[in-house]
């Protein structure tokens, strides 16, 4: 059984026994009702029953998880792909030092991994970027932009310490399917 936290609001009745619907079907859960009396109805959890199909995708287009995870994990009705580096498949090295040719190939990796998912680039929701350096944003964003199609996914950024094996840039995405 699964909790979902439906709403923490507090709701203003119509009369003595008013009902109030909120459908959750959007998140694939059906429909849940709250009935009650009073004036205010306080609502905190509903216990939904559903159950997360969860399927690992692999490749060997790309380059292989680094630890104990998954290149990509389909839940649902979503892909979720783990953070990709910009590393040669065949080789497991990074294509080069230079941000610009790591940014190429982890779109290409992403790409590779999005295709054994059943999914492509216009199919992804949101993404995030991992930046050793923030200088490095504008170069990015330029090829980021060609595997992207209006309207962009949304997206954040960060700069960050470390990324594994010292690599420039690491993405990571979600997509529907």
């Amino acid at each position: 059984m699964a909790w979902c936290a439906a709403a923490v609001a507090r709701v203003v009745a119509a009369g003595p026994a008013a009902e109030l619907r909120i459908p959750v079907a959007a998140a694939g859960f059906g429909r849940v009702s709250f009935k009650g009396s009073g004036r205010f109805r306080s609502l905190a959890f509903a216990r939904l029953s559903t159950a997360v199909k969860k399927e690992a995708v692999q490749t060997e287009k790309a380059p292989a998880a680094l630890g104990p995870y998954s290149q990509a994990i389909k839940a649902n009705n979503l892909v979720f792909v783990s953070g990709v580096l910009g590393l040669n498949p065949e080789t497991g090295k990074f294509v080069s030092e230079n941000v610009e040719e790591q940014t190429e190939q982890v779109m290409k990796n992403m790409g590779e991994i999005l295709k054994a998912s059943g999914a492509s680039y216009s199919s992804v929701v949101k993404t995030t970027i991992m930046l050793a350096d923030l200088q490095d944003f504008k170069k990015v964003n330029e090829i980021y932009a060609k595997y992207f199609a209006a309207p962009a996914p949304a997206r954040s950024t960060y700069q960050v310490a470390a990324l594994p094996l010292n690599a420039r840039i690491e993405i990571e995405c979600i997509a529907a399917l």
